[in-house]
């Protein structure tokens, strides 16, 4: 008797486990294609008035002559970003 209780109550669990349950799949909605706006140019407007002219910078001193024969020379700068 106790043995067939056990395996009733076993094979009352497979059954119930090995039901097919559906598989639900949520499809979303499409979404709107957004509409594009083309921007076109219009005509081009008058030239602007002339910048202010340049200042000249400081002169250096002129380079002295050395008694070596040795020339170094320094690498540009960096380009700045």
């Amino acid at each position: 008797m106790k043995h067939t209780v056990l395996a009733s109550a076993l094979f009352a669990a497979i059954m119930l486990s090995a039901c097919d349950k559906p598989t639900v799949v949520n499809v979303p909605a499409p979404t709107p294609t957004p509409t594009t706006t083309i921007v076109v140019p219009g005509p081009a407007g008058a030239p602007g008035a002339p910048g202010a002219p340049g200042t000249d910078g400081a002169k250096g001193e002129p380079g002295k002559t050395g008694d070596s024969t040795t020339v170094i020379v320094t690498p540009p700068p960096a380009p700045r970003n």
